[in-house]
């Protein structure tokens, strides 16, 4: 897939092969419903989601997406499924759709739209 063709969030997980694209409409669907007043839009290629600034965004790869926080590291992950030692950065890593926590990532997205004011 190639970043530049990608015009909409709608396309961009049409464009995704089985079960990326599955785990990215599952996920795009929880993120609406736990943060409702997010805009969505592509920035850097990938759906992202936005308040008052960057909150969380979708990113595909060959074999996994990830659900990556902007302020992850400031996020309390209580069942430990934040990855990554970036500064700011951390991510959940979606192989398969069954990985998808959906009581505990919903508290995730909940808990970073409360960082950004929302």
């Amino acid at each position: 897939m190639s970043k530049a063709a990608v015009k909409t969030v709608d396309s961009y997980i049409a464009d995704l092969k089985s079960p990326q694209q599955e785990i990215a409409a599952a996920l795009r669907e929880l993120i609406r419903k736990a943060g409702p007043k997010l805009e969505e839009s592509l920035k850097w290629g990938t759906p992202c989601y936005t308040g008052t600034a960057n909150v969380c965004s979708i990113m595909a790869f060959k074999n996994h997406v990830n659900l990556a926080f902007f302020r992850g590291a400031e996020l309390a992950d209580k069942k430990g499924l934040l990855e990554g030692t970036g500064k700011a950065m951390r991510h959940v890593k979606l192989c398969e759709l069954q990985d998808l926590k959906q009581a505990a990532i919903t508290g995730l997205v909940k808990e970073a739209v409360g960082l950004d004011g929302g």
